[in-house]
This record gives structure tokens, sequence and C-alpha cells, in this order.
């Protein structure tokens, strides 16, 4: 477990460093307009639409002493420490320039991502058919995703107030520990990988692939809820420094420690959920989660701002400011606890529907779920760049903190408040909604021809 554990957290550094920094970084500090911040990360995305299959099939056809899936752990380990490092750089050069370096090395980034994350994942179907030891392994595997998370955040708080250099001195030490947790990761894996079931070594054309993917209805299933969860979520973290910086008005000193609290109830409620999936049932956990969720976006769309001339200095004391930021963290950290089953439960019910598949190629299906959870945060960064360009929304080449950028349209204030609650709402909804036909233990056999 802890070793499977250590296996996402370079990955879910990686991950949720990008997830809240990058774009505000583009557009920030980079000076990128929103556009073409969206559309860089969108290309990323386009990009893992191709190489996830392959790497997916290639990762179950590889042959080692240590299994089809090690190998690519270890040997991407190194390239991804450092191209994360690459990311936080600013490079000379006007608007072309500096995206083609972005596009380069965002490329490069998310193979060395996928080398690692797509194998890493396939492991919690192979090293066990048990349902409950499948579900604690995602448990272990998001908690330790998560505490990594909240390292990158804490580093990044720490840092970020030295502007452009901090950016850069946040991913050479992110890009380290990325690197050191992956490598603990296969040394520990290494004698369970050893004996874990293999996947079939038959070649699958990739028109095959589509058409056992198709077949298989509790999958289809599975990848819808995951995409709109996903797009959901990424969303909200994608706009979340710039609602609170923009929007609510809080302090930098302040919002650039939001995010932890946020990725601390994450934890918790993985914890939670996990007992209560395997007590209760995984849809009646999505269900309740999904639901406590969608009322925390709403209640964040509507938050009345901070003052303007609000003080740090004054925390302490009892004033109806005081309050309103008080209230916004409890709605952080609400909006933690029930986005955490994003992260839980399609994952838990991934084995479920690898299993009615009689081959049970875990590589190949592991490789669609992570291509969806991309095609999600491209399509959610897409639509947020998209969004921002039409209310209006001004990008900075000087502007290290948003709040200190220049003054935004309501336009586009407005617009922030939608993709901040609104939009994530209707998302989460539609997936609960996909998910009622749902049982916890279909009749495996009968699902895979139904």
């Amino acid at each position: 477990m802890l070793s499977y554990g250590m296996g996402d957290a370079g990955t879910g550094l990686a991950a949720t460093q990008l997830g809240f920094y990058l774009f505000p970084f583009f557009i920030s500090s980079a000076g990128l307009p929103a556009f073409i911040a969206g559309s860089i990360l969108m290309v990323i995305k386009i990009w893992d639409a191709f190489n996830d299959p392959l790497i997916g099939w290639m990762s179950d056809h590889t042959k080692s002493r240590w299994g089809p899936r090690l190998p690519w752990m270890f040997s991407a380990a190194v390239p991804l420490g450092i191209s994360l490092a690459a990311m936080w750089w600013i490079p000379p050069g006007d608007t072309k320039e500096k995206t083609a370096y972005y596009i380069f090395t965002a490329i490069f980034l998310m193979t060395a991502y996928t080398c690692v994350n797509l194998p890493f994942a396939a492991l919690s179907t192979e090293l066990t058919t048990k349902t409950a030891i499948r579900t604690r392994l995602n448990a272990a595997r998001f908690t330790g995703s998560i505490l990594a998370g909240l390292t990158g955040l804490i580093v990044a708080a720490g840092l970020l107030s030295n502007g452009d250099n901090g950016y850069l001195w946040m991913g050479r030490i992110t890009g380290l520990i990325a690197t050191i947790a992956t490598l603990i990761s296969c040394w520990g894996l290494a004698p369970y990988a050893k004996t874990a079931r293999r996947p079939s070594q038959e070649t699958e054309p990739f028109n095959r692939q589509i058409k056992r993917i198709i077949n298989n209805k509790l999958f289809l299933r599975i990848i819808g809820l995951y995409l709109l969860l996903w797009c959901g979520l990424q969303l909200m973290q994608t706009v979340s420094l710039i609602y609170l910086e923009q929007v609510m008005n809080v302090p930098i000193e302040i919002s650039k420690w939001i995010p932890v609290p946020f990725q601390i109830s994450a934890l918790i409620g993985l914890q939670v959920w996990s007992l209560y999936s395997n007590k209760f049932g995984r849809i009646k956990a999505l269900y309740k989660g999904g639901i406590i969720w969608i009322i925390a976006c709403l209640i964040a769309m509507v938050l009345p701002p901070l003052n303007n001339n609000f003080q740090i200095n004054n925390l302490l004391f009892l004033n109806i400011e005081n309050l309103k930021l008080l209230i916004l963290l409890l709605t952080i950290f609400i909006v933690g606890f029930g986005a955490s089953t994003a992260y839980l439960i399609p994952w838990s019910l991934l084995p479920d529907a690898i299993d009615q598949d009689p081959e049970k190629p875990s590589g190949i299906y592991t490789a669609w779920m992570v291509l969806i959870q991309k095609i999600g945060i491209g399509l959610s960064v897409q639509i947020l760049g998209l969004l921002l360009s039409f209310a209006g929304y001004q990008s900075s080449t000087t502007c290290e903190v948003a709040i200190e950028c220049v003054s935004q349209p309501e336009t586009a204030l407005t617009t922030i408040r939608i993709c901040m609650g609104l939009i994530p709402s209707a998302l989460i909804g539609l997936g609960l909604f996909i998910m009622s036909p749902w049982k916890d233990q279909p009749n495996l056999n009968k699902a895979f021809n139904r």
C-alpha cells in the first residue's frame, strides 16, 4: 500500500501544480493571451490522445523480469522531473517563440507523465482480484497523490512571492521530488509486480480496441462519469486563483495558501469515501460526495467579495470581512471533500469493467481512462480560455500577482464566477445521472454482452 501510494506522488504533484498554477502563470508571468494559454493546454491533451493508447499497448506487450509495468515507470522517472522543472522557465522572445517553447516542453513532460502514470495505474487491477483491496489500493494511490500535491502547494506558496524566479525554483524542487518518489515506488513494488497477473500478449489493432471499448457498456459509463467529473474539477482548479484574487479580492499572502485546505479536505474525503464505499457501496458514496460538491460550487459562485482594502493584519478581529473570509475557506474545504469522489470512485469502478472482458487487457482500458481524464482537462482549460477571451479578460506581461493586474471588466468577473460554480455543478449533476443504472455487483458475464 505504501509503495503503491508513492507511485502516483510524482504525477500527482505535477498534475496539482499544473492544474492550479500553469494557466495563471501563462497569462500573468509569461504574458500569453488567455486564448493562446488555453490553446496550448488543449494541444497538449491532443498529443496525449495519441500517446495514451500507444503507451498502454506497448506496456501490455513489454516483457521483463519485473513485469510489463515497472520498466516504463523507472525509465521515465528522471525525464518527468527534468521536464517538470523546465515547464516553469520563461524563455526570451515574443509570443510565438514562447508558445513554441511551451508546446515542445509540455509534450515532453506529458509523454514522461504518461509513461509513469499509465503503467502504474494498470497495476491496481493486476495486483489483486478482490474489490475491497482494489478500492484500498486506489485510496492509497490518491492519498499519495494528494499528499504530494499538498507538498507542491506548500512549496509554491513559499516561493511564488519571488515572482518569475519563484516559479523556476518551484519547478526545480518539485521535479526532484517527483523523480525520487517514482523511483522509490518502483523499488517497493518490484517484488509484487513480478508475480502480478500479466495481460494478454495478443497484438490488437486499433479498430479492435475501439470495438472492445464500445462493447463494454460498463466501461462507457465509467469514462462518461470520469470525463464529466474531471472537466468540472479541472475547470475549478484552473480558475481558482484568478477567482480568489480578482473576484473575491483575497490578498496574495492568503490566496497562495488557500489551495492547501482544498488538498487537505480532499485527503480527508478520500479516507471517508473509501470506508463508506466498502460498507455501503461506491455509487452511494459517489452520490453523497457529488451532492456535497454541487452545493459547495453554487455557494462559491454567489459569495460576496472582500473589500479592496482588506488587511491581513486584522485577521484576529471579529468583523464582517473576516467572517466572509471564513465562509470562503469553509466553502473551499467542502468543495475538496466532495470532489475527492472524482479521484476515488471512477478508478475503483474501473476493475469491474476490466474483469467483465474475458481477455482483461488492463493496459488498454487504463490508457483510455487516462486519455479521457486528459481530454477533460484539455477541454475545460480551452473552454476557460475562450470564455475569458470573449468576456474581455486582459492579460499582462508584468503581472506577478493576479490582483495587481489591469482592472477586469464586469463581464470577465461574472464569467469567472460561472466557471467556478454553475458549469462544474451542471457537469457533476450529469455525471450522477448517467451512473443511476449502475449496480455495485453486476453479473459480469451477462453485462459484457448486454
